[in-house]
């Protein structure tokens, strides 16, 4: 099943700054062959359930490895079974109906 996620991930004391976890998150998402879009607040996700829910782990397991105690995430899905939908498809939806 394919699935859309938008996901942000905040690691949890370790200072002010969390740029270089959010690039080790990216790195993930784009070794896994994942379309994604990094947003000033999260990411958007989109692929096969299995293989988007892996790289999440990941990105969580990678972010533990790299010293964070704590990792708050949320995370919000969409899944549609009546036909393909893209994140640029759900995008261009919308920029069509603005003119």
């Amino acid at each position: 099943m394919q699935v859309i996620i938008d996901l942000c991930v905040v690691p949890v004391g370790v200072g002010v700054s969390v740029s270089k976890y959010v690039a080790a998150c990216q790195k993930i998402f784009e070794d896994s062959g994942l379309s994604y879009k990094m947003h000033s607040y999260g990411t958007n996700i989109e692929g096969e359930w299995d293989t988007v829910m892996a790289a999440v782990k990941r990105c969580h397991e990678t972010v533990h490895e790299m010293g964070a105690p704590r990792i708050s995430s949320t995370m919000r899905m969409g899944t549609r079974t009546d036909r393909d939908q893209t994140m640029d498809d759900k995008v261009k939806s919308v920029e069509e109906k603005l003119g």
